[in-house]
């Protein structure tokens, strides 16, 4: 049985290259990174190496990368971070009801713990934020806005450059989580208006566990977690040297393939999304037809259970995902879906399927064989039909 995996948004293989630059931090090159010999200072080397490649990708000087654990924690320092250090500056946050929930739940503790008013602003059909909402939701006390690049389920790209136009003219901080974005969408820290970026490793083909914040010099932040100098003492903690070249590693390749690999993607999306829709009624694409990430693709099958066609899928080797894996111990329907007015009885049935590298043409054609059938065959069970 063939394996198809297409849940590259959850995560994704590390590339052979990648393993292969992080090997020798694993074992002959183990030194901690802030040590002062020898063995130390070569670690610290390939460390300001990794920060100078990612600072470039983004636009900006490696002095502005920190290193963190992942896209969660990045969002946590992100927000948690501006709020505890702007306090006397006001307590309003604006945010979007669609966000991850490394940022909805942050937004929520700020509120709860440090006394926080945030707004969630709706979004479209296609899962866009509305800039004139936005712009009517600023206050005097508003110190951050965090809107993310491209949403995790639908793939939907916001309009970050309007929206970092705006944050500056009001003065406010501006925050985006560019975990789904960063090797798929160019990113320019500068042209686009960001103060503060998150990022994840293993959405591009590198490491789990190794994200990085961008953050604007000048950009009044404190530290979430004490226990050392690390990072120009925004983040305590010693460094993940091996994550931290693998990170770099997978920015490089990703910039590098970015055009070609998006032509690739897009090309196998639309084979999947028109091959499905010859073949079934009912079935509806969910997120922006045409301002989404070229490798996402989030459909709905109307009368069908998103769990009863993973489990289907699954027994034929497709790996796909009802949505955001951070939420799969949910009961609850997509807060996505929810907040683009999809109607219960179709996001329901809404499946991911989210392209990465080594998926090919022929992958399409299988899942084109083999979901059709299934669908039918659930479809006839569903009391709903």
């Amino acid at each position: 049985m063939r394996h198809i995996y297409l849940d590259h948004n959850a995560t994704t293989p590390v590339r052979k290259e990648v393993l292969d630059a992080m090997m020798p931090y694993f074992s002959e090159e183990y030194g901690n990174a802030s040590s002062v010999h020898l063995k130390g200072q070569h670690a610290r080397k390939k460390v300001e190496e990794a920060r100078e490649i990612i600072g470039e990708t983004i636009g900006t000087e490696s002095v502005d990368i920190v290193f963190t654990s992942g896209g969660t924690e990045s969002d946590n320092l992100a927000i948690k971070g501006v709020a505890m250090a702007n306090l006397e500056k006001g307590r309003h946050v604006i945010t979007t009801a669609v966000e991850h929930l490394a940022v909805l739940d942050t937004c929520r503790f700020i509120e709860e713990e440090l006394g926080f008013e945030v707004t969630r602003l709706p979004v479209d059909k296609y899962g866009v934020v509305d800039l004139e909402r936005l712009k009517g939701s600023i206050r005097k006390d508003t110190i951050l806005i965090s809107v993310m690049f491209a949403n995790n389920e639908v793939g939907t790209i916001q309009p970050i450059k309007e929206i970092g136009r705006l944050a500056k003219k009001n003065g406010i901080y501006f925050h985006t989580d560019a975990v789904q974005a960063l090797g798929k969408e160019p990113i320019d820290v500068e042209e686009l208006g960001i103060d503060l970026c998150s990022f994840s490793a293993h959405k591009l083909n590198g490491p789990k566990g190794m994200g990085a914040l961008y953050i604007r010099k000048g950009v009044k932040i404190i530290p979430i977690q004490s226990g050392g100098y690390h990072e120009r003492k925004r983040r305590a903690g010693t460094l993940n040297v091996p994550g931290i070249v693998g990170f770099a590693k997978a920015v490089e390749i990703a910039t590098k393939d970015m055009q070609k690999q998006n032509k690739n993607l897009k090309k196998l999306t639309k084979r999947l999304l028109n091959g499905l829709q010859k073949q079934l009624n009912e079935i509806y694409l969910n997120g922006h037809p045409e301002l989404r990430l070229s490798n996402t693709l989030n459909i709905s099958f109307r009368y069908i259970e998103g769990e009863s066609l993973i489990l289907n899928f699954d027994m034929k080797g497709i790996f796909a995902s009802t949505g955001s894996a951070c939420t799969s111990g949910s009961l609850e329907p997509s807060h996505v879906l929810t907040s683009m007015k999809v109607p219960p009885e179709v996001s329901q049935g809404s499946i991911r399927f989210s392209f990465g590298h080594g998926n090919t043409e022929q992958d399409v054609d299988y899942c084109l064989a083999e979901i059709p059938p299934i669908v039918k065959r659930l479809r006839d069970m569903s009391p709903l039909c």
